[in-house]
């Protein structure tokens, strides 16, 4: 029963078409504060939701706040790690919600950060695969998003990417996210030594629109599943077309002439 339930879910956050899929982080407020993007929840989840996105990821006290009772439904991801930037190491995480928890919120997946590389590494991977054994146990879809940061690491370095990205699909997630190493080749080697599916971060804001359009084209010509983009859509001019544009690329295989003419037209 509980694959049956892992698969219904799974449905809701992974375009069944396609086979890929935008997800939205909206988690900063525990890092950041109330950033600019994230004041309303529902308008920004509403927005998403009316460009394409597949999925948003929430954490567990904000769900009422950004879950309408109108729109476009959207798939929901609750975000069990957390730490704040004003803590002597941000790269520490510790869980501060359940699975059980998710469960009844009514959440289509769970998420759970790993700094790998990081002082607290060892009790970051046990939390990981204690999540691991009790999501199984649901059939709750988990997200892991793995990032190779700590003293002296590059955390665009492709084999430190492709460890990142193997540890979570070793220690049982359904889907790994992680940083863009810059280019198609680089990428795709991360790709190809993960066997489950990667999408891409989004991380801080970038400079220009076709800067994000192509990192996500690029993304997905290297095998790619999608992308998990929080900042660079929500804190956009028009989070709408943005989610869009990007959708068409992850969606519908879109060149970026024809993402970026979308949202100037």
């Amino acid at each position: 029963m509980n694959k049956i339930g892992k698969r219904i879910r799974i449905e809701r956050i992974i375009n069944r078409d396609s086979e890929n899929t935008v997800i939205v982080p909206m988690d900063h407020g525990v890092s950041m504060g109330p950033i600019d993007g994230l004041r309303d929840l529902a308008k920004t989840v509403n927005a998403v939701a009316e460009g394409g996105a597949n999925a948003v990821v929430l954490h567990k006290g904000v769900v009422g706040f950004g879950h309408r009772g109108y729109g476009k439904d959207v798939g929901l991801i609750i975000h069990l790690s957390a730490s704040t930037s004003l803590s002597p190491d941000p790269n520490e995480k510790v869980l501060v919600c359940t699975v059980e928890e998710a469960i009844k919120l009514g959440a289509d997946a769970v998420s759970v950060h790993v700094n790998v590389g990081s002082k607290t590494e060892a009790f970051q991977l046990s939390k990981l695969g204690e999540i691991s054994r009790i999501a199984g146990e649901w059939g709750m879809p988990l997200l892991a998003m793995m990032y190779p940061r700590g003293d002296g690491i590059n955390q665009f370095d492709e084999k430190a990417v492709s460890l990142a990205a193997r540890v979570g699909a070793e220690l049982g997630a359904d889907i790994i996210k992680t940083n863009f190493t810059g280019d198609v080749k680089s990428f795709k080697k991360v790709v190809s030594g993960c066997p489950v599916p990667i999408v891409v971060a989004g991380g801080p804001k970038m400079g220009s629109n076709e800067e994000i359009l192509t990192m996500v084209r690029q993304a997905m010509d290297a095998g790619a599943r999608g992308v998990a983009i929080g900042r660079n859509i929500f804190q956009s001019d028009d989070p709408v077309k943005m989610t869009r544009a990007i959708s068409m690329i992850v969606h519908d295989n879109a060149e970026v002439r024809e993402a970026l003419e979308y949202l100037t037209s």
